[in-house]
């Protein structure tokens, strides 16, 4: 009997790529998203359950799981892949949106888990795959709030997968680096920017020196990272983190873990730093 598996945020981005990508492998996959209604591509696949799912709402939380397991008649993992993020000054960001970005990336993903983690324990099994960032390792300035989301991220997906490791519930943690996708255009449109905070000017002008030559590097595609997904849904492992990306952010994850903590940080600074008049 095929797999089935549930992915939040299927809609666009990673999501959508990763349940064409487990589709195409024989998967059943139930692909939620918060507008169902307009989505065309996937609901063409015939072993795909397009569904509503809001990770802020635990009534379509319950519904969407209830509906995948009528469908297909069980459900083997799950991609917590709902998320955004929300960049920019820490002083100029509202406090709404502050909670906003650990409603959906933090608290979205445990509603989720929490829900369907009875039905894992009744059959006995289960995968848990959580998209978290290369922000959930190290951090960069403009970045506070979306790395203080992924830092809590990566810290419940660690812990709950020592609870769970004996209940044979595997829980994995997948880290794209920067990605070419709608994330990056959602995240510049929703920018936290005070006009008045004109003291930063010459750091944000320095940060965004740093930035370009960030982003001039070559992206990880949506499908680059569904292929981990999928290999991190497969390879039949405990294996905890997937790195992806490209070679410079795969060398900052090894520096953060290897360089002396201080000296780290100090080569951070110095990297934007030195861009300051």
């Amino acid at each position: 009997m095929s797999k089935t598996i549930l992915i939040t945020g299927a809609s666009s981005g990673i999501g959508k790529v990763a349940a064409r990508k487990f589709a195409n492998e024989g998967w059943n996959v139930i692909a939620t998203m918060r507008s169902p209604e307009n989505e065309q591509e996937l609901t063409q696949l015939k072993n795909v359950l397009v569904t509503k799912l809001d990770v802020q709402e635990s009534s379509t939380i319950e519904q969407a799981i209830n509906e995948g397991i009528e469908r297909f008649g069980q459900i083997d993992a799950l991609i917590n892949n709902a998320g955004y993020g929300q960049n920019g000054l820490f002083e100029a960001m509202t406090p709404e949106q502050i909670q906003q970005q650990f409603d959906v990336n933090v608290f979205g993903v445990m509603n989720v888990t929490r829900a369907i983690l009875p039905y894992f324990r009744r059959q006995k099994s289960g995968l848990i795959l959580n998209i978290s960032s290369g922000a959930g390792r190290f951090t960069l300035p403009l970045l506070s709030m979306y790395c203080a989301s992924k830092f809590a991220l990566e810290g419940f997906s660690e812990a709950l997968s020592f609870e769970l490791s004996a209940l044979n519930i595997i829980v994995k943690i997948i880290e794209p680096g920067g990605t070419s996708t709608n994330f990056g255009k959602v995240t510049q449109e929703q920018f936290a920017y005070n006009p008045e905070l004109t003291d930063y000017d010459e750091f944000t002008k320095a940060a965004g020196k740093l930035f370009e030559g960030l982003i001039a590097q070559r992206l990880a595609t949506a499908d680059e990272v569904a292929d981990v997904i999928y290999t991190a849904a497969t390879d039949g492992t405990n294996t905890l983190r997937y790195v992806v990306g490209n070679d410079d952010f795969k060398k900052r994850i090894a520096a953060r873990a290897q360089m002396p903590d201080q000296v780290y940080v100090d080569s951070v600074r110095e990297s934007f730093m030195k861009f300051m008049p």
